[in-house]
C-alpha cells in the first residue's frame, strides 16, 4: 500500500510541475508572443484561407458565440451521417455494423460536446474510419472549442474597456496546432512504445494464460488514446477503456494517461495568471480547486484501500484493498485516484469499473461531476468556476456593504441573473431527468418498448438508483463515465441523455462568455482601499462555500437515496 500511495503522490506532483511551465507557454500562445511553435504559422494561415476566416478580425461576444455554435452544428451533421453509414464505408476490417439512428444521434452529440458517453463497446461499435475521422477528430475540435471559449473570457478580464473579445477561430486553431497536437504526439509515442496498437490491421488471435484463443481488436489506438486523455474527452478505443491491457499496458502508461487528464486543466489556471498578469488570483483559484479535489479524493482512497465492508464482515482479508472491477497491475490506490481525476474533469475515462467501486467512491465521483468546477474540462472547467466567482463576488459585496466588483468591473443584476441561471441549470437537468427515469421504471416497467424499463437495471434498490443518477450526472457534466450496470443502449436513454448533453454543454459556455462580454464593456475602475480583493485566501474560502452550498447541497437528497444509503446498508 505504501508503494501504491507513493505512486499517487508522484502522479500529482509531476502534474503540477509540468502544469506551471505549460501554463506560461499557453499564455504566450494566446497572447501572440513568440514561442517554440511559431513554425506552425504557415499551416494556420492555410487553414484560415481554406475556411474563409480573417484572423485579424476582432469579434464581440455574440459574434464569437455564433461562430462557436454554427461550426459545432456542422460537425454534428457530419458525425451523425458517418456513424449512420459506417458499416458501408471503408476501413472496416472487422466488419462492424452501422449504428442505429438513436445510437448515432447519441454518439455524435456525446463526442461533439466533449462528453464521450459511450452506449456501445468501442472496438465493436465503431470502425477504424469513424474512430479516426469522427471520434478522434471530435476529440481535438471539442477540446479546442472549450479552450477558445475560455480565452474569450480571459480577454474580458483585462483592464481595457472593449466590446471585442478576440477571434474564436484563431484561438481554436492555435489550441490544436500549438497545444493539443504536440502534447498528443508525445503521449501517443509513449503509449505505442509500451504496447498500445498503432496500425490499421484487423483483429489478431491470441492464446490467453488459461489456454483460450480469443480475437483482440487492434487499430490506430495510441493516437486516439492520447487526445482522449489530454482533451478531457475520455471515450475509449476499447470497450473497457483504460482498464484494457492494450489501452493502458502498465503502470508507466497509467501514470502518463492519468497525468494527462488534469495537466491542461491545471495549466490553464496558471495561464490565466500569466495572461492577465494576476498570478495571485490564479493561485487562489488553483487553491480552491485543489482543496475541493483532495476533499473528494481522500475519502475515495480510504474506502478503496480499506476493502469492501461486506467482504470484511465475512472474515475475508483484503490486503490489496477492494479489488472488484480493478486491474491487479494498477492497484486500488491508483484506481481511486484515476476515478477522482476523471470525474473532477470532464474526462470520463476509467482504469477500473466505477460500478464495482465502494459506495463512498461512487458518491465522491458523482459529487465531483455535480460540482463540475474542481479543475474541470479543458477550458470549460474555468468557465464553470467563473460562474461561481461571479456569485461569490456578488454575495461578498452585499455582505460588506459595497458594490460588487470583479477585477475593476461592477457585477450588476444582469450578470448575476445569467450566473444564477447557469448555476441552477446543472442540478435541474440531473435531478429532473433522474426523476423522469425513476418514474418510468417504477410505473411503466412492462411498457411495450424495444427494451422494457423493467430491464434497464442489473442491480436493484439503492445501487440501481445510483446507476440512473450517475448516467444523467455524467451527461450533464460532459463527463462520459458510467455505472455500467445500466442498460443504456435503447431509445429512451440515447434520446434523453442526448438532450441533457446538449443543454449541459452549450448553455454553460454561452452564459460565462455573455457575462464576460458584458463586463468588458463596463468602465474599468482601478482597485483602491475600498475594493473587495478577490485574490486572497478569505475570498477563496467564500468561493468554496458558494460552490459547496449551490452545487453540493443541491444533490444531497439524491446522494442520500443512492450511494449513501447503499453504504449504510453494508455496515
Amino acid at each position: 500500500m505504501f508503494t501504491d500511495g507513493m505512486g499517487v503522490i508522484a502522479m500529482y506532483a509531476l502534474t503540477v510541475l509540468l502544469a506551471i511551465p505549460l501554463g506560461k507557454f499557453i499564455a504566450k500562445v494566446y497572447k501572440g508572443d513568440p514561442n517554440a511553435f511559431d513554425f506552425m504559422a504557415p499551416l494556420e494561415r492555410l487553414i484560415y484561407r481554406l475556411g474563409g476566416v480573417d484572423p485579424n478580425r476582432q469579434m464581440n461576444w455574440k459574434e464569437n458565440l455564433v461562430a462557436l455554435v454554427t461550426i459545432n452544428l456542422l460537425w454534428f451533421v457530419y458525425g451523425f451521417f458517418m456513424l449512420l453509414f459506417q458499416g458501408s464505408l471503408p476501413l472496416n476490417p472487422d466488419g462492424n455494423p452501422s449504428q442505429t439512428p438513436d445510437l448515432a444521434f447519441n454518439t455524435a452529440i456525446s463526442f461533439l460536446v466533449n462528453c464521450n458517453l459511450q452506449h456501445y463497446s468501442g472496438e465493436s461499435g465503431l470502425t477504424y474510419l469513424t474512430q479516426t475521422a469522427v471520434i478522434m477528430f471530435f476529440q481535438f475540435v471539442t477540446a479546442a472549442t472549450g479552450m477558445a471559449a475560455m480565452v474569450l473570457v480571459f480577454n474580458a478580464l483585462r483592464t481595457e474597456v472593449t466590446d471585442k473579445l478576440g477571434n474564436f477561430y484563431v484561438y481554436f486553431v492555435k489550441s490544436i496546432t500549438r497545444i493539443l497536437l504536440p502534447l498528443s504526439l508525445v503521449v501517443a509515442l509513449i503509449l505505442a512504445f509500451n504496447g498500445t496498437p498503432a496500425s490499421y490491421e484487423g483483429k489478431d488471435s491470441i492464446v490467453t494464460l488459461q489456454g483460450d484463443t480469443v480475437g483482440v481488436s487492434r487499430g490506430p489506438a495510441a493516437g486516439m488514446i492520447a487526445i482522449k486523455q489530454l482533451g478531457t474527452n475520455g471515450g475509449g478505443w476499447f470497450g473497457v477503456n483504460s482498464a484494457h491491457p492494450l489501452e493502458n499496458p502498465n503502470y508507466l502508461t497509467n501514470m502518463v494517461e492519468d497525468i494527462s487528464i488534469i495537466l491542461i486543466p491545471i495549466a490553464l489556471v496558471f495561464a490565466l495568471g500569466y495572461y492577465i498578469n494576476r498570478r495571485r488570483l490564479a493561485l487562489v483559484i488553483y487553491g480552491v480547486m485543489t482543496i475541493g479535489f483532495m476533499l473528494l479524493f481522500f475519502p475515495s482512497l480510504f474506502a478503496e484501500i480499506s476493502g469492501n465492508p461486506a467482504i470484511s464482515q465475512l472474515g475475508v482479508s483484503q490486503p490489496l484493498g477492494s479489488m472488484e472491477g480493478k486491474e491487479i497491475r494498477l492497484g486500488a490506490a491508483a484506481s481511486a485516484y484515476w476515478g477522482i481525476t476523471t470525474t473532477a474533469t470532464s474526462n470520463g475515462s476509467v482504469n477500473a469499473m466505477h460500478d464495482s467501486m465502494t459506495p463512498i467512491s461512487g458518491a465522491m465521483q458523482m459529487l465531483d461531476m455535480m460540482i463540475n468546477a474542481f479543475y474541470g474540462g479543458v477550458g470549460v472547467g474555468f468557465l464553470n468556476f467563473f460562474v461561481f466567482l461571479i456569485v461569490a463576488v456578488f454575495i461578498s459585496g452585499l455582505m460588506v456593504g459595497r458594490t460588487p466588483e470583479f477585477l475593476g468591473r461592477k457585477v450588476e443584476a444582469r450578470e448575476m441573473k445569467i450566473a444564477s441561471l447557469i448555476a441552477i441549470l446543472h442540478p435541474f437537468l440531473i435531478l429532473v431527468f433522474t426523476a423522469i427515469s425513476s418514474y418510468t421504471l417504477v410505473n411503466m416497467p412492462d411498457a411495450d418498448w424495444a427494451v422494457k424499463p423493467g430491464n434497464w437495471l442489473n442491480n436493484p434498490s439503492f445501487h440501481g438508483f445510483s446507476e440512473m443518477l450517475y448516467e444523467y450526472t455524467s451527461s450533464a457534466a460532459n463527463n462520459g463515465s458510467g455505472f455500467e450496470g445500466l442498460g443504456d443502449n435503447n431509445f429512451f436513454w440515447n434520446f434523453t441523455c442526448g438532450l441533457v448533453l446538449i443543454l449541459g454543454r452549450y448553455l454553460p459556455i454561452v452564459g460565462p462568455v455573455a457575462i464576460a462580454g458584458l463586463l468588458a464593456q463596463k468602465k474599468y475602475v482601478p482597485e483602491s482601499s475600498g475594493t473587495l480583493p478577490t485574490d486572497t485566501g478569505t475570498f477563496g474560502l467564500v468561493t468554496f462555500a458558494v460552490i459547496f452550498i449551490i452545487a453540493a447541497l443541491s444533490f444531497f437528497p439524491a446522494l442520500a437515496l443512492g450511494p449513501l444509503a447503499e453504504y449504510f446498508s453494508l455496515k
